[in-house]
Order: C-alpha cells, then sequence, then structure tokens
C-alpha cells in the first residue's frame, strides 16, 4: 500500500487540502508517515489541531522527518500534543 486508503469524500476543503498535502511531501517516508496519520485521524481533528498540522506541514521533509526519528529537535510551537502524536502512530499495517 502506497497511497491513501481515504476518501475525502464529506470531508471540509480544509481537511482535504490537508489531507492531499500529507501524503504529497515529496519524500516517499514523510508522504507514508503524514498520510497514514491523516487518512486514520484527519477528520477527527480539532481546528487547533488542523492549525498544528498545518504548522508542521511547513518544515521541511528532512527537518521534520529527523525530528520524528529523534534525530532532531524542532521549535516548540511545532512540536505540540499533535506531533507526539504523529511519533506514536503506527506507520505500518504489515502490508509494506
Amino acid at each position: 500500500m502506497t497511497g491513501t486508503t481515504r476518501s475525502s469524500n464529506g470531508l471540509d476543503d480544509r481537511r482535504k487540502r490537508l489531507l492531499f498535502r500529507c501524503w504529497h511531501r515529496g519524500t516517499r517516508e514523510m508522504d507514508l508517515i503524514l498520510g497514514r496519520f491523516a487518512d486514520a485521524e484527519i477528520g477527527n481533528l480539532s481546528d487547533d489541531e488542523l492549525t498544528e498540522l498545518e504548522t508542521l506541514l511547513e518544515e521541511p521533509d528532512p527537518d521534520l522527518y529527523a525530528a520524528i526519528i529523534g534525530d532532531k529537535l524542532l521549535p516548540p510551537d511545532v512540536t505540540g500534543a499533535l506531533f507526539a502524536r504523529i511519533k506514536a502512530f503506527p506507520i505500518t499495517d504489515g502490508n509494506l
């Protein structure tokens, strides 16, 4: 599985854009990490969490990936509760 499994039907425009951006990062690793998280969680995120996700998506892929695997620290305004959820989210379902 290398792409979204979630339809954007029923999502508001903001969530549709974020779902697309999570699956089209530029590096496959970040597509899988953020895309799978977005597939599972985008419909349930609060407005504040959506804003936090938008902020995270502004980070360059190499920096964000390094922060997720623990090799780099990002500024505190980027690494809130949603970032911790993304880091803890299982990125594989055993079908990779």
